[in-house]
C-alpha cells in the first residue's frame, strides 16, 4: 500500500536508545517507571488505574492474548465500552505486534457486522450488549468491572509476560474507522511510524508535563488510538466519560481546573446550552480547541465570549492521523470565524483541482495534505489507497480555496456539492453565512431534487429561539448581499437539533435522504 513521504524527525523512540519492541508498548512501560502510581485513568466513579497497574495489566492480557493464538500482524477488534477494559487490551494487542481495530460503541448491530466484514479480526473481544453482528466470529466475552482485580480477569494470565517482539516501525498498530453510520466503513490504518510521528508533532517528542485531560471522543476514535502514546507519555491523568455530557465535562473543567476545552463543534454548542453554564467557574480555560472541520462563525464567536477565552479550529480527518491545519490562537476575526487556518509545523497543504494540479489562490479545489502522520492506507482496500494517497499526498475529499492572508477556507466535501442549475453550489459556504443570521444557532444546507433545477437548496436551521424560529425571506435577504442568488436557499427546515453520525459529526446524507423523500 502506499505510504507518505517525508521523514519523521527522530524524537526518544524512533532511533531512540531504549525503543526495541513495539511504539505503544515501549511507551507504557517507561511511563510506568516514570509515572508510577499517579492515575493514568480516572472512572467517574472515582476508580483510578495508575501507570504502574497499567503496565502490569497489559502484560498479563497480552499473555492471555497470546496464550489464545494472537500474535504478530493477526487483528484483534476490540467491541467494548470506552474504558478500562478498552485501553488495557489495545496496549496488551500492541505488545505483541497485534492490530488493534476499535468498533464505535454506538454502532448498531448491521453497523458492526459490516466494520467486522471489513477487518476480518483473528479474534474480537466484546461486552454481551456489544457483541450484535458478529457472529461466526471467534468472540471472548467481557465483562466490565471497575474492580481492577477482576479487569480482562478470564482473559489475563497473571504473573506472565508476553513473548518478546522486535520493534517494526512498518507494522500495522491500530486501525481506525470513518466515521459514518452510513455506507461501507474504511479503516485507515497506522503503523509506529506514524504514531511516533503524532507524537513529535503534537508535542515536539517531549516527556512529561503532566496535568488533567478528558477523553471527550470514543476510545475507537482516532483522537485516542494515534494519540495515546504522546497523551501517555505526557503523564496526563485522563478522565474517560464512556458517554459524553456537557454537565459531566463542566464539571472536570471546574473540578480540576483544566486549561483547555477541546472537542468537536457539536459538544461546544451542547456546553453553551448548558443552562447553569454561566454560573460556572471556567476562569481555568485559556483555549477553546476544536477538532475535525469548521465550526459555525456564530458558535465561534459566542464561545470566545463566553469563555473568555481563544478558539482554535484544529481541521483533520481520521485519514490524516488527526494533524492538518489550524487557526492561531491569536487570530483575528476573519480567521477565527471563517477559515480552518494554516498548516500546522510539519505539514504541508495544497489546492488542487480534478487533475492534480495546483490552482490559483482564491480559486476552489480539493485540499490536498502532506504529513508524516497520514495513514498508510484503507485496510484491505487497495483501491480506496490508491485514490486516497498519491505520491505521498493525501485527498482530502474537501473543497477548499487559499484567501490572501493564507489561511484555508472550506466550501464542501467533493461529494456533497449539489448543482442548480449548472451552477456548482458549496454547502459550506451557505451556511458560513446563514450561520450569522442571530436566530440561527445551527444551520446545514442540503440539496433537494427540483424537476426544473436539477436540485435546489434546503436549509435546515435550529433557531436560536424556538418559539421565533426565522422564516426562509429573512435568511435570503440576509444572505443575498454576500451569496449570488443560485446559491440562496429555496426551502427552509426547522428542526430541534441537527443529526449527528456516530463520530458526532453531521449526519448530512440522512438529512439529504430526507429531503430526497419529500419530492
Amino acid at each position: 500500500m502506499a505510504s507518505p513521504d517525508g521523514p519523521v524527525p527522530d524524537g526518544p523512540f524512533l532511533g531512540g536508545p531504549f525503543l526495541s519492541g513495539p511504539f505503544l508498548g515501549e511507551v507504557v512501560a517507561d511511563a510506568a517507571r516514570r509515572y508510577g502510581d499517579r492515575a493514568a485513568f480516572r472512572l467517574p466513579s472515582g476508580t483510578e488505574l495508575s501507570y504502574r497497574d497499567l503496565d502490569r495489566l497489559a502484560d498479563e492480557a497480552a499473555a492471555g492474548l497470546s496464550h489464545r493464538g494472537l500474535g504478530e500482524r493477526d487483528v484483534l477488534l476490540l467491541a467494548l465500552p470506552s474504558g478500562l477494559e478498552y485501553v488495557v487490551a489495545y496496549v496488551a494487542a500492541a505488545r505483541l505486534g497485534a492490530t488493534t481495530a476499535g468498533a464505535n460503541p454506538r454502532l448498531r448491530d448491521a453497523e458492526r457486522a459490516r466494520l467486522a466484514d471489513a477487518v476480518d479480526p483473528d479474534l474480537v473481544l466484546a461486552t454481551a450488549s456489544l457483541a450484535g453482528g458478529l457472529d461466526g466470529r471467534a468472540v471472548e466475552r467481557i465483562e466490565p468491572t471497575e474492580d481492577l482485580d477482576g479487569l480482562l480477569a478470564d482473559l489475563r494470565r497473571p504473573g506472565e509476560g508476553p513473548p518478546p517482539v522486535a520493534h517494526d516501525p512498518d507494522r500495522p498498530t491500530c486501525i481506525c474507522f470513518t466515521s459514518g453510520s452510513t455506507g461501507d466503513p474504511k479503516g485507515a490504518w497506522f503503523t509506529d511510524r506514524q504514531l511516533a510521528a503524532i507524537h513529535q508533532l503534537d508535542t515536539g517528542g517531549a516527556w512529561g508535563s503532566g496535568g488533567h485531560m478528558v477523553s471527550g471522543t470514543a476510545f475507537a476514535h482516532v483522537g485516542v488510538m494515534t494519540k495515546l502514546p504522546w497523551q501517555l507519555a505526557a503523564g496526563a491523568t485522563i478522565h474517560v466519560l464512556d458517554r459524553w455530557s456537557a454537565g459531566a465535562l463542566l464539571d472536570l473543567v471546574e473540578g480540576y481546573r483544566l486549561p483547555a476545552v477541546n472537542g468537536v463543534a457539536a459538544q461546544i454548542a451542547l456546553l453553551l446550552r448548558e443552562p447553569d453554564f454561566d454560573r460556572r467557574d471556567l476562569s481555568s480555560v485559556g483555549a477553546v480547541v476544536v477538532g475535525a472541520g469548521p465550526s459555525p462563525p456564530a458558535l465561534v464567536d459566542e464561545a470566545r465570549r463566553r469563555f473568555d477565552a481563544p478558539y482554535s479550529i484544529r481541521y483533520s480527518s481520521t485519514e490524516s492521523g488527526g494533524i492538518g491545519l489550524g487557526t492561531a490562537l491569536d487570530a483575528d476575526d476573519d480567521e477565527a470565524l471563517h477559515t480552518v487556518g494554516r498548516p500546522r509545523p510539519g505539514v504541508e497543504a495544497e489546492v488542487r483541482d480534478g487533475d492534480g494540479r495546483i490552482v490559483a489562490d482564491g480559486e476552489v479545489g480539493e485540499l490536498w495534505l502532506r504529513t508524516p502522520s497520514t495513514m498508510s492506507g484503507y485496510w484491505r482496500d487497495p483501491d480506496g489507497t490508491a485514490e486516497a494517497l498519491v505520491d505521498g499526498w493525501l485527498r482530502t475529499g474537501d473543497l477548499a480555496h487559499v484567501d490572501p492572508a493564507g489561511c484555508y477556507r472550506l466550501s464542501g466535501r467533493v461529494r456533497e456539492m449539489y448543482i442548480r442549475g449548472g451552477y456548482n453550489v458549496y454547502p459550506l459556504e451557505v451556511e458560513a453565512v446563514l450561520g450569522t443570521h442571530p436566530g440561527v444557532a445551527q444551520v446545514a444546507i442540503v440539496p433537494r431534487p427540483d424537476p426544473t433545477m436539477g436540485e435546489v437548496g434546503v436549509a435546515v436551521v435550529v433557531p436560536t429561539d424556538p418559539d421565533a424560529p426565522p422564516d426562509l425571506g429573512d435568511l435570503v435577504d440576509h444572505a443575498r448581499a454576500t451569496l449570488s442568488g443560485y446559491k440562496l436557499p429555496e426551502h427552509l427546515r426547522v428542526v430541534d437539533a441537527l443529526p449527528l453520525n456516530a463520530g458526532d459529526k453531521l449526519d448530512r446524507l440522512g438529512l439529504a435522504r430526507r429531503e430526497a423523500a419529500e419530492t
